[in-house]
């Protein structure tokens, strides 16, 4: 089978049919009025500046969105720039329920485009993702006193791994729950194992 060019994945994405398709040709039409390549990366139109990610179209179950790959570093004028988790340090959302809403915001959208076009042409880069220092939780800190095994085991994971299993002890409210997932992680951490490794 032939591998399909960029042209005809970026028409077969905005003329499948769908709920954002309408909302999908109206961002289109926006973003287009801008000097940005189109192309199609991580199976959505994403729009370049010189080879570099300006900003992406996407859609979800109850939105349609405008990812912003510098996003933190942009003015946010009208307040719109969403943050789509705690974990995502540099990329934001502007985000619509309906056409109507991208109509009523157009020129709010030409201004963020505009925004990052000049964040890109700047040259400037994102702060560094900053792990800083990871917040611990009690229950932890008392396995390893009582545990230096455990410990030391921890503290030999790459910080990525040490991040993962803080952030999943830390998901729990109670603190049994958290001593529970202490347990059962235990023996992975042993094995020098990612959370999600077998």
């Amino acid at each position: 089978m032939t591998e399909l060019s960029t042209e005809q994945k970026l028409e077969k994405f905005f003329n499948k049919t769908s709920q954002w398709h309408d909302a999908y040709q109206l961002l289109r039409s926006i973003i287009r009025e801008f000097d940005l390549e189109e192309e199609y990366k991580w199976m959505h139109p994403c729009y370049t500046l010189k080879d570099k990610n300006v900003l992406l179209i996407h859609g979800f179950k109850s939105y349609v969105a405008i990812l912003f790959h510098k996003g933190v570093m942009l003015e946010d004028k009208y307040n719109l720039l969403i943050q789509q988790t705690e974990h995502v340090q540099v990329d934001r959302q502007l985000r619509f329920s309906s056409v109507e809403e991208i109509e009523e915001k157009a020129d709010m959208i030409r201004f963020y485009i505009e925004e990052a076009i000049r964040v890109e042409k700047s040259g400037i880069k994102p702060p560094k993702k900053e792990h800083g220092l990871l917040e611990i939780p009690i229950e932890l800190e008392e396995a390893f006193k009582e545990n230096d095994r455990l410990r030391e085991a921890f503290y030999k994971l790459t910080p990525g791994r040490q991040r993962a299993y803080v952030i999943e002890i830390n998901k729990a409210k109670r603190s049994e729950t958290k001593r529970n997932r202490i347990e059962k992680y235990a023996e992975k951490i042993y094995q020098g194992k990612g959370l999600l490794e077998r």
